[in-house]
């Protein structure tokens, strides 16, 4: 099962659109037409990512809208962009959703005590990859965190790309820990802190900010596609979502989107142009100065370099680690 992508408009500017098709051509939903499963019987799962690793734009698949592309998010009629979360660039991992799930608005989780935040359930990526915006990669999920967003619920997995070198070596959250040591902290610590230079307060955690495991995952993230199973069939509220989707039949979904209503939207919208130029000032963007102390910290900030745009940016390294 594959899958690609049409840019529409101008990169970096509001009527910039990704829209997605099937190995047919044929224009589809990645909120609804992609398989949650790509391997159902491993609990292997499809993640579409939004963000790419070490990005700032906070790129989103747009629930609103027809065919639901990604698009940017926009905050006072301006393209947002998340702060850097000092020491990192942008997001630390590739970031996305899995298609066919939603937390439910009306569902109150019994262990966070909140309401659903009428989203796709978010993926932290942890791959050595820096994925392109638009893919669709197979993923297994290692823990889940339970983030409490402005009231909230607001749930983290955490998994890692099938094809990923690594992968075999990471089976649980677990392994995380030990392999990667300092990286869950680091996610806390990102998603606790990454709405603050906004004037928003920290963000809370359920379970005193630990990460469940792969098990407790995998049962939130199949609660989520029961929720999503009800809102497709027209058996709970959409709200202001659009679930309009080409891949059922008009007899399994009331929101059955014909190819020829498919084409005219995307008709409808601005040809792919150039790219606007990037804003040179903002939270987004600033100089970084690092202290270096160890090998890994040089394995870091190469990763920066070559996996990031830092167009704008000026990267400063200071050696203090054994001469």
């Amino acid at each position: 099962m594959s899958f690609t992508v049409e840019e529409r408009g101008k990169p970096n500017s509001l009527d910039y659109r990704m829209f997605f098709k099937n190995a047919e051509g044929k224009y589809i939903s990645p909120f609804h037409d992609i398989p949650i499963y790509a391997d159902e019987s491993q609990n292997i799962f499809h993640v579409v990512v939004e963000v790419p690793r070490w990005t700032n734009a906070k790129m989103e698949i747009a629930t609103k809208d027809l065919l639901n592309p990604i698009k940017q998010d926009v905050k006072k009629g301006k393209l947002r962009y998340v702060a850097n979360v000092f020491p990192h660039k942008g997001y630390i991992w590739n970031y996305g959703a899995i298609p066919q799930t939603w937390e439910d608005p009306a569902h109150k989780d019994e262990d966070t005590g909140c309401c659903g935040d009428n989203d796709p359930i978010d993926v932290c990526e942890i791959g050595s990859k820096v994925c392109s915006r638009g893919d669709v990669i197979k993923v297994k999920v290692l823990g889940i965190l339970a983030m409490i967003d402005e009231g909230e619920t607001d749930w983290k997995a955490i998994a890692i790309n099938v094809e990923d070198p690594e992968a075999n070596d990471f089976n649980n959250i677990a392994d995380v820990q030990r392999l990667k040591p300092g990286y869950l902290e680091a996610t806390v610590n990102w998603f606790k802190r990454y709405k603050v230079p906004d004037g928003k307060p920290e963000n809370r955690f359920a379970f005193n900010e630990e990460f469940k495991d792969k098990d407790f995952a995998i049962e939130v993230i199949k609660s989520t596609h029961n929720f999503w199973k009800a809102l497709i069939s027209k058996q709970t509220s959409a709200g202001e979502l659009n679930c309009k989707n080409t891949c059922f039949s008009a007899s399994d979904s009331p929101y059955y989107c014909s190819a020829d209503e498919a084409n005219s939207a995307v008709c409808q919208t601005c040809p792919f142009g150039k790219e606007e130029p990037i804003p040179t000032s903002g939270k987004h963007l600033f100089p970084f100065k690092y202290l270096l102390t160890s090998t890994n910290d040089c394995v870091f900030l190469l990763q920066l370099i070559n996996g990031s745009t830092v167009k704008g940016n000026t990267l400063e390294a200071m050696w203090i680690g054994p001469q």
